[in-house]
């Protein structure tokens, strides 16, 4: 018999105790109930052992019934139609018996009628003597699954597929394909590389933010070259006794030489590969699957045509034995993708999405700077059901905004009731952060400010963000925290009071403070100096006792500059501020051009 039937006759067998155990639980506490309450209903009716003794002696009884193995009686005296019970312990049982016995040889007319024991009054006592071998039958075929008998991991066989994955699937990632072809071929062609003399990387490792298409490109390498594709998660080899991680990464590897040729891809490798520390508790477990998985990737023979693919989105958390050169040779980074590539992404995720005539996806791709592969499919999923629901003929522009709006900032809320004290704390609030970015150079032009609460907050400044960026510099951080700061600088100007609604603008501000001055080195006095550890954490104790204060001030003077330079900017455009704000509340929400006629 194969793993597999066995394996599913184990999980019958396992559902079939399961039901069983449930039915004999049922069963016990619908006896008891029944017992208790048939016992709490003839509480009237009892008769002491005393005074049933002193009965059967004045010759008043006419009939007793007993069950055997029952403690208790039934009693029909004479002259009564009711039958009373009464109750006795085990010891008087015998007794009692004896007696009436003795009253029988006596001569006494009392009818005895002795009844079987019944099946329920067995019940209890069957069921005790019967749950403990179930429940050890259940967790023997428990352990035995955790175990593995079955090969764990999901297999996706796509020499069978009528739909392969392919790169042609995959935009955005022009350089990165190219890199990973090489395995392509190797699969294909091992004999062509060991010709020559090249040995193929045991161990590919892509890394990148999450939804960028790590897992579709594994897929992809698979579906070009046509090979089994067993997928399978790093927290599927975490189990609660120990070796049985080892023990599955074992089974992993015997299953992808059986498949050889095939692609082996393990998801979040982190949660079995991070760095080794302690030897204790879990991590040991964690530590011996780590280890075997290590001596599984030196265990390959250059006659086993075997690819092992690893994704992380926390590279820095890995163990170094894992990726020296003979393990993990490669990594390759997958990065979000440029504008072109997001265009491309938006034209592959379109096929099956019914567009307008006039939608852009070239505008689409502008105004999504920095999303993944997987955000940009959400975006065009939600615009579909935005425009099913508002029963479009196809997806229009205005369904593609309010998708882009849904998924950065959250649903619009406009059944919410809004005080008007409220909403002029917002409208001045929003014009603040509005206007002040309108006179700072290096950010981006508004695209549209509104009063209508959307997720968590209660309004929004949207900004066009048109280009890539992969450098920041100083001004446009400094200017960055200007930006985030006019809203509480508004609040103070016009309202001369401040409110709660800046608590998220000044989290983003301070941090971003932070980072220029402990990671970036922007700071004059505390110098070009990086103070984050490997883990990420602030080292100070190297530097002396007073740099912590030093950093301190240096965020807080960052911070202080910034509000102040905000508050400047709007005091000189404070008739600008009135009109944007009073716009706000009579319309609850401005485009990039009702915006920009303000400042013509």
């Amino acid at each position: 018999m194969d793993k597999d039937k066995m394996k599913k006759i184990l999980k019958i067998v396992l559902n079939v105790i399961i039901i069983a155990a449930i039915l004999l639980a049922t069963a016990t506490a619908i006896y008891f109930i029944y017992t208790t309450q048939k016992e709490k209903n003839s509480e009237e009716n009892i008769l002491s052992y005393t005074e049933l003794i002193n009965e059967i002696n004045n010759n008043n009884v006419e009939k007793i019934e007993m069950t055997v193995g029952s403690t208790s009686v039934k009693v029909k005296l004479k002259g009564v139609e009711e039958e009373k019970t009464s109750l006795m312990k085990d010891l008087q049982v015998m007794a009692f018996t004896d007696l009436v016995q003795s009253k029988k040889l006596e001569g006494s007319d009392i009818e005895l009628v002795t009844n079987p024991q019944s099946f329920l009054s067995q019940l209890p006592s069957y069921i005790m003597s019967i749950l403990p071998t179930v429940i050890m039958f259940a967790l023997l075929i428990m352990l035995f699954k955790m175990q593995g008998l079955g090969d764990k991991g999901e297999v996706y066989d796509d020499t069978e597929r009528k739909e392969k994955i392919t790169f042609d699937d995959i935009a955005g990632l022009d350089e990165e394909k190219e890199e990973l072809k090489e395995l392509v071929d190797f699969l294909k062609e091992p004999k062509r590389f060991s010709d020559m003399g090249a040995k193929i990387p045991k161990g590919v490792l892509l890394y990148g933010k999450p939804g960028t298409g790590k897992t579709l490109i594994a897929k992809a390498i698979a579906g070009e070259a046509g090979v089994p594709f067993i997928s399978m998660s790093g927290s599927e080899f975490i189990e609660m006794f120990a070796g049985l991680g080892a023990s599955r990464v074992r089974k992993l590897f015997d299953r992808a030489r059986r498949l050889s040729p095939c692609i082996v891809f393990i998801d979040e490798i982190d949660a079995i590969g991070s760095r080794r520390t302690s030897n204790s508790g879990a991590e040991t477990e964690n530590n011996q699957t780590l280890n075997q998985l290590l001596v599984e990737m030196d265990g390959f023979s250059s006659e086993e045509t075997i690819i092992v693919l690893a994704a992380t989105n926390r590279p820095e958390m890995l163990d170094k034995a894992l990726l020296r050169p003979g393990r993990f040779d490669r990594q390759v980074t997958i990065p979000a993708p440029d504008l072109r590539g997001r265009e491309e992404i938006l034209k592959i995720h379109a096929k099956d999405k019914k567009l307008a005539e006039d939608v852009s996806l070239h505008d689409i791709a502008e105004d999504t700077a920095g999303f993944t592969g997987a955000e940009l499919a959400n975006i065009l999923n939600e615009a579909a059901i935005i425009a099913t629901r508002k029963q479009h003929e196809g997806i229009t522009n205005s369904d593609l905004d309010e998708a882009v709006k849904k998924v950065t900032v959250g649903l619009e809320k406009t059944s919410r009731m809004i005080s008007e004290k409220d909403k002029k704390l917002t409208a001045y609030h929003e014009a603040g952060h509005a206007i002040v970015s309108r006179f700072l150079p290096t950010q981006t032009a508004v695209k549209e400010v509104s009063i209508i609460p959307r997720g968590m907050a209660g309004g929004y400044t949207m900004y066009k963000s048109d280009e890539d960026k992969y450098y920041i510099s100083k001004t446009e951080m400094e200017e960055k925290l200007i930006a985030l700061l006019g809203g509480r600088a508004a609040e103070k100007l016009i309202l001369n009071d401040i409110s709660t609604g800046a608590s998220n603008d000044i989290e983003v501000a301070t941090q971003i403070a932070k980072d220029m001055v402990t990671v970036y080195g922007m700071s004059d006095i505390i110098g070009p100096i990086s103070l984050k550890d490997n883990e990420g954490q602030l080292e100070y104790q190297m530097f002396g006792d007073d740099m912590q204060d030093a950093i301190g001030k240096e965020v807080k003077k960052l911070i202080d500059i910034a509000y102040r330079d905000a508050q400047e900017i709007l005091k000189q455009n404070v008739e600008t501020l009135h009109a944007i704000a009073s716009e706000l509340i009579a319309k609850e929400k401005i485009n990039e051009a009702d915006f920009n006629k303000f400042f013509n």
